[in-house]
Protein backbone atom coordinates (compact mmCIF):
# COMPACT_ATOMS: atom_id res chain seq x y z
CA UNK A 1 0.00 0.00 0.00
CA UNK A 2 0.99 3.77 -1.31
CA UNK A 3 0.64 7.06 0.98
CA UNK A 4 -1.81 9.26 -1.09
CA UNK A 5 -1.18 12.58 -1.09
CA UNK A 6 -2.93 15.61 -2.00
CA UNK A 7 -1.24 18.64 -2.15
CA UNK A 8 -3.33 21.48 -2.22
CA UNK A 9 -2.76 25.53 -2.87
CA UNK A 10 -5.35 28.53 -1.73
CA UNK A 11 -5.84 28.32 -5.78
CA UNK A 12 -6.32 25.06 -7.00
CA UNK A 13 -5.54 21.05 -6.55
CA UNK A 14 -1.60 21.06 -7.19
CA UNK A 15 -1.34 17.48 -7.68
CA UNK A 16 -2.24 14.20 -6.20
CA UNK A 17 0.10 11.40 -6.09
CA UNK A 18 1.14 8.81 -4.58
CA UNK A 19 4.53 7.63 -3.10
CA UNK A 20 6.24 5.32 -1.10
CA UNK A 21 7.71 7.53 1.51
CA UNK A 22 7.89 11.21 1.90
CA UNK A 23 9.84 13.85 3.40
CA UNK A 24 8.02 17.17 5.17
CA UNK A 25 9.43 20.75 6.19
CA UNK A 26 7.95 21.22 9.01
CA UNK A 27 8.30 24.02 11.80
CA UNK A 28 10.37 21.71 13.98
CA UNK A 29 12.76 20.02 11.05
CA UNK A 30 11.88 17.53 8.51
CA UNK A 31 9.14 14.60 9.47
CA UNK A 32 9.74 11.37 7.31
CA UNK A 33 6.33 9.59 6.46
CA UNK A 34 5.86 6.33 5.70
CA UNK A 35 2.50 3.70 5.70
CA UNK A 36 1.07 3.07 8.62
CA UNK A 37 2.11 6.52 10.22
CA UNK A 38 0.34 8.12 13.07
CA UNK A 39 -1.95 10.55 13.07
CA UNK A 40 -0.16 14.22 12.59
CA UNK A 41 -1.10 17.87 12.16
CA UNK A 42 2.08 19.89 11.44
CA UNK A 43 3.29 23.28 10.30
CA UNK A 44 5.04 23.27 6.96
CA UNK A 45 7.89 25.45 6.85
CA UNK A 46 9.43 26.29 3.81
CA UNK A 47 11.56 24.55 2.20
CA UNK A 48 11.70 21.04 0.07
CA UNK A 49 9.72 18.31 0.00
CA UNK A 50 10.86 14.85 -1.21
CA UNK A 51 8.94 11.84 -2.57
CA UNK A 52 9.91 8.77 -3.37
CA UNK A 53 8.13 6.16 -5.36
CA UNK A 54 9.96 2.95 -5.84
CA UNK A 55 13.81 3.97 -6.17
CA UNK A 56 12.72 7.49 -7.82
CA UNK A 57 12.95 10.77 -5.30
CA UNK A 58 11.41 13.54 -6.54
CA UNK A 59 11.12 17.56 -4.50
CA UNK A 60 8.74 20.22 -4.65
CA UNK A 61 9.30 23.91 -2.74
CA UNK A 62 6.40 24.44 -0.45
CA UNK A 63 6.26 27.85 0.86
CA UNK A 64 4.37 27.53 4.41
CA UNK A 65 1.03 26.01 5.29
CA UNK A 66 0.33 22.64 7.35
CA UNK A 67 -0.20 18.91 6.58
CA UNK A 68 -2.94 16.10 7.80
CA UNK A 69 -1.51 12.81 8.07
CA UNK A 70 -4.65 10.39 8.85
CA UNK A 71 -4.25 6.41 7.31
CA UNK A 72 -2.14 6.97 5.10
CA UNK A 73 -3.53 9.62 3.64
CA UNK A 74 -1.66 12.98 3.45
CA UNK A 75 -3.59 15.88 2.93
CA UNK A 76 -0.97 19.13 2.68
CA UNK A 77 -2.45 22.92 2.26
CA UNK A 78 0.15 25.34 1.62
CA UNK A 79 0.71 29.34 0.53
CA UNK A 80 2.47 28.22 -2.77
CA UNK A 81 4.06 25.39 -4.45
CA UNK A 82 7.21 25.93 -6.91
CA UNK A 83 8.20 23.21 -8.83
CA UNK A 84 11.55 22.52 -10.79
CA UNK A 85 9.71 23.55 -14.43
CA UNK A 86 8.63 27.19 -13.12
CA UNK A 87 12.26 28.22 -11.52
CA UNK A 88 14.97 29.72 -14.05
CA UNK A 89 18.57 28.42 -12.19
CA UNK A 90 20.30 31.66 -12.86
CA UNK A 91 17.59 33.90 -11.67
CA UNK A 92 16.95 31.72 -8.77
CA UNK A 93 20.29 31.91 -7.39
CA UNK A 94 21.05 35.76 -8.24
CA UNK A 95 17.56 35.63 -5.74
CA UNK A 96 19.58 33.91 -3.21
CA UNK A 97 22.71 36.03 -3.46
CA UNK A 98 20.14 39.13 -2.82
CA UNK A 99 17.99 37.90 -0.15
CA UNK A 100 21.04 36.48 1.46
CA UNK A 101 22.96 39.85 1.23
CA UNK A 102 19.53 41.56 2.73
CA UNK A 103 19.64 39.58 5.40
CA UNK A 104 23.21 40.20 6.63
CA UNK A 105 22.58 43.84 6.52
CA UNK A 106 19.17 44.24 8.17
CA UNK A 107 18.75 44.87 12.12
CA UNK A 108 15.34 46.18 12.70
CA UNK A 109 13.29 43.36 13.85
CA UNK A 110 10.50 43.45 11.66
CA UNK A 111 12.52 44.23 8.63
CA UNK A 112 14.92 41.09 9.96
CA UNK A 113 11.40 38.59 9.50
CA UNK A 114 10.65 40.02 6.60
CA UNK A 115 14.29 39.22 5.27
CA UNK A 116 14.17 35.81 6.82
CA UNK A 117 10.76 34.84 4.39
CA UNK A 118 12.82 36.23 1.95
CA UNK A 119 16.15 34.04 2.24
CA UNK A 120 13.89 31.05 3.17
CA UNK A 121 11.39 31.68 0.07
CA UNK A 122 15.25 32.18 -2.73
CA UNK A 123 16.64 29.08 -0.77
CA UNK A 124 14.08 26.78 -1.47
CA UNK A 125 13.60 27.80 -5.12
CA UNK A 126 17.34 27.48 -5.79
CA UNK A 127 17.15 24.00 -3.89
CA UNK A 128 14.37 22.86 -6.29
CA UNK A 129 16.20 23.71 -9.39
CA UNK A 130 18.85 22.19 -7.77
CA UNK A 131 17.41 18.77 -6.83
CA UNK A 132 16.13 18.67 -10.19
CA UNK A 133 19.78 18.21 -11.86
CA UNK A 134 20.61 15.50 -9.55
Amino acid sequence: MRLRVCLLTPDCIFQKKEADELILPTSTGQIGVLTGHAPLITAIDIGLISFRKESTWKAIALIGGFAVVQKDKITILVNEVVDETSVNESEAQRELEKADNRLNEVVEEKRKVEATFAYKRARARYQVVQYGKN
